[in-house]
């Protein structure tokens, strides 16, 4: 489910994150659709949209959510057994990647 904004995917090889590994990321850490939303500036009703699988978000909002989770310490998984797990060292994640930055996730 994801959008694009600049002519390309965010993410990992520009896999974007799912709306069920943001559910599994936020569940992992215990924050609220409004603890992610308010962690990079967008409203709780964004977070709900997108892991509802009722809107086709702009990838640069997408990887704004992957970036905050992975900095708390969510790795996310990709290939025949996508998912997420918690890093044990409790977060510093690789963040957006430099060749995936674009206007809306340069923050």
């Amino acid at each position: 489910m994801a959008g694009s904004d600049e002519g390309g995917q965010s993410g990992a090889a520009g896999v974007p994150m799912s709306p069920a590994q943001s559910r599994g990321a936020r569940g992992l850490l215990e924050w609220s659709e409004a603890d992610l939303a308010g962690k990079v500036g967008l409203d709780a009703q964004f977070v709900r949209d997108f892991e509802g699988g009722h809107r086709d978000p702009p990838s640069g909002q997408v990887e704004a959510l992957r970036s905050a989770l992975m900095a708390a310490g969510a790795i996310f998984t990709e290939g025949d057994a996508a998912g997420v797990r918690l890093d044990p060292q409790g977060g510093g994640g690789e963040g957006t990647r430099a060749d995936a930055l674009t206007t809306e996730n340069d923050r």
